[in-house]
Order: structure tokens, then sequence, then C-alpha cells
């Protein structure tokens, strides 16, 4: 639905995520909440009026101070797992709850990792380098099979990781702030126990980081930690490019202390053109997009349809922050 005069129960900000429209995201949210109106701002001036109407919004961030536009607000729905570019106390003073998009990019985002992984042990980025030269030379490789993954993360993406990497006969690491969450995995260590984060990745031929970015993580990755590392060891990054130090990440592959990085997130992001990292031939890099799915709309309005359910019915809400 679009903007309209009559009320308005959800509506839905302007935004584009993955290059898909909000207008989309509104049709997927009426098709679950028929007994409600749905409505698409597509205007500044839509969205201030809507807002007086309606008791949920959900989109990236509200367009204006909390108090003096959404005062029927009773939840906003952040379409980002990440709430860090939020006023949350300011939502908080205002009795309005804030839930987040986690669990939308798990499969997506496993099947990135998964890619990259397989990609390393069977060598497709050597053939794909080579194939650029009309080059044709055989080249060694590996066996994902057998093989050692360490997770640091293991929240709804890296939890989705470790249960695709199920089939595939590996040793399983997860690394997780509350190890006795457990999870999918063979062994669970504390993120914040130093000597375990080292020991986990001592024998990895592969490690993920699918973590948030807080003040234990940033540059979790680090001189000190790629010396744990063995020289057989992939660095995945689907979480944020600040957990590496990009400084020591590149000294790690120069001197082939790691056998290579696949990284959709850098830091600094957007990686400038003439940054190092885009030279070597073992390091993959994708422009943050391994959470690209045709399917975001659908999880997410999934999430959002049964948090306004559990609203009317006084319960806990899935995915709050606030």
């Amino acid at each position: 639905m679009t903007a309209k005069d009559s009320d308005t129960d959800i509506v839905v900000l302007r935004q584009k995520i993955h290059g898909l429209s909000a207008t989309a995201y509104a049709e997927r949210l009426q098709e679950r909440l028929a007994e409600q109106t749905v409505t698409a701002a597509q205007t500044p001036d839509a969205e201030r009026r809507l807002l007086k109407q309606a008791s949920v919004a959900t989109g990236y961030s509200l367009p204006e101070e909390i108090p003096e536009i959404a005062t029927n607000l009773e939840l906003f729905a952040c379409v980002f797992a990440g709430t860090g570019h939020l006023s949350l106390d300011e939502f908080e003073a205002n009795k309005i709850a804030v839930t987040n998009a986690s669990g939308v990019h798990g499969p997506n985002v496993a099947e990135y990792v998964l890619g990259g992984i397989l990609s390393f042990a069977r060598g497709f980025h050597q053939a794909n380098r080579r194939a650029q030269f009309n080059e044709w030379r055989s080249y060694q490789t590996q066996e994902l099979t057998g093989s050692t993954v360490t997770i640091i993360g293991l929240g709804a993406i890296g939890t989705s990781v470790a249960e695709h990497l199920q089939s595939f006969d590996v040793h399983r690491i997860g690394v997780r702030h509350s190890p006795q969450k457990g999870g999918p995995v063979e062994d669970v260590v504390e993120l914040g126990n130093t000597e375990a984060v080292h020991k986990a990745v001592s024998h990895a031929e592969y490690v993920v980081l699918a973590c948030p970015l807080t003040e234990l993580t940033r540059e979790l990755v680090n001189a000190n930690l790629f010396r744990s590392m063995p020289p057989e060891t992939v660095i995945i990054n689907v979480a944020r490019g600040p957990v590496i130090n990009t400084d020591d990440l590149v000294t790690a592959l120069q001197t082939n202390a790691i056998r290579g990085a696949m990284l959709d997130v850098t830091d600094p992001e957007p990686l400038p053109p003439d940054h190092v990292l885009w030279n070597f031939g073992n390091v993959l890099i994708t422009p943050h997009n391994a959470g690209h799915t045709p399917k975001y709309w659908d999880r997410l309005a999934d999430i959002v349809a049964e948090n306004i359910a559990r609203l009317e019915a006084n319960e806990s809400l899935r995915n709050q922050v606030v």
C-alpha cells in the first residue's frame, strides 16, 4: 500500500535495502497482517503524517525526534540487525519498544561463508585468477573434510554457519560471550578468555568472524592472534571490518603467516581503490554483500508480524533491544 489519508496502523518508512523497495516490504507485511492497515510512506511529509497515526513503525531510523512526531508509537522495528545508529535511550524514555532484524541474514550469510571456505579448499580463487590470463595450469587443492573451523560469534549468523557445516565432517569450535549457551558445535569457549580464544584458532584451517563489533571484539584479530594461527588458516570476515586490525592482516598475508582471507567487510569501508589488499591473489573481497537475499523482506515481515501479535497480547518481543 502507498501513503493515503485513512488511518494507518503500521508505517513503513522510506528505505532501500539491497535494491529492494520499501513498497514491497509493506506488501509482505500486509499479507501477514490482513486485519491491520500497512502503509508505505513515499515522501518526508507522508512519513511525518503517518507517524502521528501509527502504533508501529519500521525502517532504518525515525526521520525526526521521537517525542515531537511519533506520539502514538509503541514499537519501532528496525530493519537492520545492528541498532548502534539509534538513540536507544530516547526510545526507552518515551516507552517505545525497539526490535532488530536479527536472524534475517542467517541462511544467506552462511551460504556466503560456506562458498568462501569451499573456494579456498578447492582453489577456485586460483582458477579464476589464472582464467583471466587464459592460463591452463594445475594447482594444489585441499579437502574441507576433516578440517577445523572456528566460528567467533554464535549468534543467529554464527549458528547458521555451524549448522551449514554439519554435513561436511569438520570439527567446529564456537567462540561466544556466554559459552554456557552452547551451540551446534563440538566445543564452545568464552570470548572474554584470551587464552581460550588463542587455543581455539591454533589448529583452525578456517576462522569465521560473525561477532558484533564491541570493545571486546574491536581488533580482536591482530598480530598477536595471527601468531597463534597455523599458516594454513583462512580468515573469513562477515562481522565488521574493525574486528580485524587491517595493518596486521596485511603483514600476515605478506609474510605467509596465513593462507588467505575472504572479506565482506573491511576497515576502512569502502576499501579505497589503491589499497594493497586489492593486490593479493589469496584475498577475496566483496562489497558488504554477504547479506544480500531476495528473501530479506519475507523473513523480516515474519519477525515483525509475530512481534505485532505479541505486542497486542502483551507478551515479550522477539529481538527486543529496548
